[in-house]
């Protein structure tokens, strides 16, 4: 299958993906590894998309467009792809159905992750991290540590990130619903959207993903 997963910050779409791509035996995709691969790597694209980084500007779509049409082609994705941050415009929507149909190829379902905001902002507002080891990781309503701002695992001081404020995700929310929303309609009018709850257990949301993409699968 080849799926695009969308959703707003905050709901899950990393760990989904991880997820799914292995249930379904097709490579997850994500924007993030596709700069992190190019730019270790030198690629042409990958010094491209640096020099911009560095400047402190956005990558254009053309850049990031071709980076994921590189993987696509590799032999892995051959039966399928899972694609988790791409498109994240409708310039880019139109530009991999331009790519997929020069190949002869379609998309078959764009999973769309459904959190209502007020639960985003607790999600990641909620996070905190140890200052000894990022890898530990607390949150207030969900995994509260014993001790207030004391880490279980270390004693290390445990802070919030600026990232995580309640300010700059109701930032990230509102440059997702301008920029990214807009994919999802784009997509319905093609008839390719399913819609799925992302609240629960991880396993819980995976079941659901895996049984509404098996359903498009049959109705394919």
């Amino acid at each position: 299958m080849r799926i695009v997963l969308v959703g707003p910050p905050g709901a899950g779409k990393g760990t989904q993906a991880a997820f799914l791509a292995q249930n379904l035996s097709i490579p997850h995709i994500s924007t993030g590894d596709l700069f992190r691969a190019n730019i270790s790597r030198q690629t042409d694209l990958g010094k491209l998309a640096k020099s911009y980084m560095d400047a402190g500007n956005l990558v254009p779509d053309e850049v990031t467009i071709g980076m994921a049409k590189d993987r696509m082609e590799q032999p892995d994705a051959e039966n399928g792809f899972l694609l988790d941050g791409f498109p994240r415009n409708v310039s880019q929507a139109e530009s991999l159905d331009e790519m997929l149909q020069h190949e002869g190829m379609k998309l078959d379902a764009v999973l769309d992750l459904e959190v209502p905001e007020e639960e985003v902002v607790k999600r990641i507002a909620g996070r905190r991290i140890c200052r000894n080891d990022s890898a530990h990781v607390f949150h207030v309503s969900y995994k509260a540590p014993k001790q207030d701002g004391v880490c279980d695992v270390c004693g290390g001081e445990l802070y919030q990130r600026d990232d995580d404020s309640e300010e700059t995700v109701r930032k990230r929310l509102e440059v997702y619903h301008t920029q990214t929303e807009p994919i999802i309609d784009y997509y319905k009018a093609q008839g390719l959207v399913v819609t799925i709850s992302a609240l629960g257990k991880v396993e819980d949301v995976t079941g659901r993903a895996m049984e509404a993409l098996q359903h498009e699968g049959d109705a394919a």
